[in-house]
């Protein structure tokens, strides 16, 4: 088949935030006809790519720390108060649903870089890539291309083999929610058949062993989003967007408001967007949560605390995230119990904010700081 850091040494501190906001997680899934029956019983927090991508090209050694997509990552990110792990399932041309983002593996024979389409290998020959199962067995080298056309070593402090989807089912602790991305590749067109055929055999991994554990899926693929309603009405599917921060030919993906759009054609229950078009159209936050749709959000900015808290302020019901560790800290200290204390603070001119118990507590000082540094943060 063929599918396809901002250092905050100088941000004020922040230390009156909201001990979790609530314990409870997303039923095992919603069983609706409309998209506005989904509702999020918390701010969740979502490990990107289990415990965080991997940025090969980075200083910051965190990035590099455990690999991505594996079930060493998944459990690694399970250690802390994390809700969901956000994943990407691709499917082998023999029909097996693998975790892997990629489209494309790159290895090195004889001194030559090669690539391959990793929906083209069979699940056989995609496990022959980096670290293998049996001790003492090598794998083929496994690289990955930079942004800028570089390649480099997938080097990690903590590496690990790759899975299919139904091992991270089984090896991963069931209370831990499944974000499960359906990966295809941005560049292609795909008939209707391709996609209900790769879609059907992910659907059968998850239904033969999701068992209790809370699911969303979503996907950049508009009509992929809209084929895995039809086939399921189980779990709740969420339609992921750059929010206008790059421009595709098909224009679905092309803003939030076409992503409303399709929300509400499809009865989809929600929408991911790259924080950054959610900071230059806050005012879509509101329009998004008043048709009772979810919002959550994705983005390298999500790796501020200070972001994430605006984010809160803002409505929007969860991040992914890549620094587990720090962020889920940061949200364990956010909440604080209803009725305990409420404060106005007054904005420029006459707008007041009334932060009640469950909200974040910043000072004058601290929210006029934040507000001005969103302009900056979006053009990073």
């Amino acid at each position: 088949m063929a599918l396809k850091a901002v250092h905050v040494s100088d941000v004020p501190n922040l230390d009156c935030v909201p001990d979790a906001l609530c314990t409870s997680r997303f039923l095992k899934g919603v069983d609706a006809e409309r998209a506005t029956s989904l509702k999020v019983p918390k701010f969740l927090v979502i490990g990107h790519r289990g415990n965080g991508m991997n940025m090969l090209q980075s200083s910051d050694l965190r990035m590099k720390a455990v690999k991505e997509n594996t079930i060493l990552s998944f459990n690694t990110a399970g250690k802390h108060a994390i809700d969901f792990i956000e994943f990407d399932v691709q499917v082998t041309k023999d029909g097996c649903p693998i975790v892997f983002h990629d489209n494309l593996i790159y290895s090195e024979e004889n001194g030559s870089i090669y690539e391959k389409r990793v929906t083209e290998l069979s699940l056989s020959e995609f496990l022959t890539y980096g670290p293998q199962r049996e001790l003492g067995l090598e794998g083929k080298t496994l690289l990955r291309k930079t942004k800028e056309g570089n390649f480099l070593n997938w080097a990690v402090e903590s590496d690990e083999h790759a899975c299919t989807l139904q091992e991270a089912f089984e090896k991963v602790n069931p209370s831990l929610g499944f974000n499960i991305e359906l990966k295809f590749d941005d560049y292609i067109v795909y008939k209707q058949q391709h996609l209900t055929d790769v879609l059907q055999a992910i659907m059968q991994v998850v239904f033969n062993h999701a068992n209790e554990r809370p699911i969303i899926f979503s996907t950049f693929q508009p009509d992929a989003a809209l084929v895995v309603r039809k086939l399921q009405n189980t779990y709740p599917v969420f339609f992921l967007t750059n929010g206008g921060n790059e421009i595709y030919g098909d224009v679905r993906r092309n803003s939030l408001e076409e992503a409303l759009k399709l929300c509400l054609e499809g009865g989809l229950q929600g929408i991911v967007s790259e924080v950054r078009g959610i900071f230059r159209q806050p005012a879509a936050v509101k329009k998004i949560k008043d048709l009772q749709l979810s919002l959550l959000t994705y983005g390298k900015l999500n790796n501020m605390s200070e972001v994430v808290y605006m984010q809160h302020l803002m409505g929007v019901d969860g991040v992914i995230v890549d620094l587990v560790r720090e962020i889920t800290e940061a949200v364990s200290k956010m909440a604080r119990p209803r009725g305990d204390v409420e404060e106005k603070i007054v904005l420029e001119g006459e707008e007041q904010v009334i932060v009640e118990g469950s909200r974040p507590q910043f000072s004058q000082m601290e929210l006029e700081f934040l507000l001005k540094l969103i302009p900056e943060l979006i053009q990073q």
